[in-house]
Order: C-alpha cells, then structure tokens, then sequence
C-alpha cells in the first residue's frame, strides 16, 4: 500500500475541540502547537519578558482548557485564546504595577524606557547573524509604549487583519491602524529596512520550548 494511504488526515479545528473537551491530550498537545508561537508573542509584548511570557502562555491555556466547554465558537479558537493570553498578561502587568494606568502607555508623547536584551541563549537554532540582527529588532520593538508593541506585534509578526487584531484587543480598527503608524514611526527607519525581512524571525518559540509548555499544560490539567 502507498505511503500517502497510510497517513492520517489532520484532524479539523472542530474534531480537535471535540476531543480537547474529552480531555483527549493529543488534541490538547495539537492546539497548544497550533497556537503557541502567536500567543507566546502577544503575551510577550505586554509583559517584555520571556520566562514570564511563558507563564502567561501556561496559565492561560490552563484556563482555556479548564473553561473549554464555554467556548461557542463565536469567534475563531486562535482569537478566543488571544484574548484569554492578553487578559492574563494584564492582569500580571496590574500586579506587577497597580498604580500605574494601563493606558498611559499609549499616549503619544509616552517616555521610551530602555529594556534589557533578550537572551540570544534561548535561541539556539538560529545562527549568530540572525541572533544579531533580532535582538537589535527586539529590543527596539521593547522600547514601544506598550499599546503600539501589541499592535506592532499582531500585524506585522504575526500578519493579523486590522480586524482581527481589533477584534483581539478590543479597540475600533481605525485605532488598530493609528497605532501601527505610530509604531512603525516610532522605529527607525534604517533599522525596518535592516531587519525588515526577519520580523517573522522574531521572537521564536518552537522546538523544545514549546514542547515543554505542552507538557506542563498537560502536567497541570492531571493529563501528564
């Protein structure tokens, strides 16, 4: 018999929703694989850290999955999540900072706060170029008010539709597009077109980080 007969179909988002309510941690494993990277980039341009992004990531999709049951279907899985990780990421920021407006943040004349590198070590399958060259974009990308990062980080890594990402942060898609302006104007220009072509590079999360979270999603639900 062929090969090709011998494989499986992947299994749709619904028959993955399916099972991950039936505790099926395959399914689980697969749409913690199918949406980690976005969701660990959204978590990460609010918090501007990456080990405490990954616990954003880990609580959040602890949650999802406990309160599965009251996903409708209203929206995609991908921005039910989102939503779920960027709640998630605010709420630590408000502990991290409570006396501090959220929203502040956004204003156009906000002070740029300098924020350390990320660490290159974390990177290991890229090479020492490319590890150069993100962490110069990264770190101009941390220095954004925190409203223009997540907008920055959703349409231009990410390749959201301003509707998506309005949908996703719960703003008019006119703001969506007035501060992707501002954003992409807030970074220099010799630097987008340096690091232009590696912005998908940014920020990764594969390989075994992301095993990892799906272990210890899987770990903390009784499943691992």
């Amino acid at each position: 018999m062929p090969e090709q007969a011998l494989q499986q179909p992947e299994a749709s988002e619904a028959e993955l929703i399916a099972r991950a309510r039936d505790r099926d941690a395959g399914a689980i494993r697969a749409i913690i694989k199918t949406h980690n990277q976005r969701l660990y980039r959204l978590a990460r341009s609010i918090i501007r850290d990456d080990t405490e992004a990954e616990d954003v990531l880990q609580d959040a999709y602890v949650r999802a999955f406990k309160h599965l049951d009251s996903f409708r279907g209203e929206a995609r899985l991908g921005t039910w999540l989102g939503r779920i990780v960027v709640n998630e990421a605010l709420m630590r920021l408000r502990r991290r900072r409570p006396t501090v407006a959220l929203e502040a943040a956004v204003e156009p004349q906000a002070q740029v706060i300098p924020f350390p590198l990320a660490n290159p070590q974390l990177d290991p399958e890229t090479t020492m170029a490319q590890r150069q060259i993100r962490v110069l974009l990264e770190e101009a990308i941390d220095k954004l008010p925190e409203g223009f990062r997540t907008v920055l980080v959703a349409r231009v890594i990410e390749g959201m539709s301003v509707e998506e990402t309005a949908e996703l942060l719960g703003i008019p898609p006119d703001t969506v597009k007035t501060r992707l302006f501002r954003a992409r104007r807030l970074l220099k220009h010799d630097l987008e077109q340096q690091v232009g072509p590696l912005l998908g590079g940014a920020f990764p999360f594969a390989g075994r980080r992301c095993e990892d979270v799906a272990a210890k999603v899987l770990a903390r639900l009784g499943m691992g």
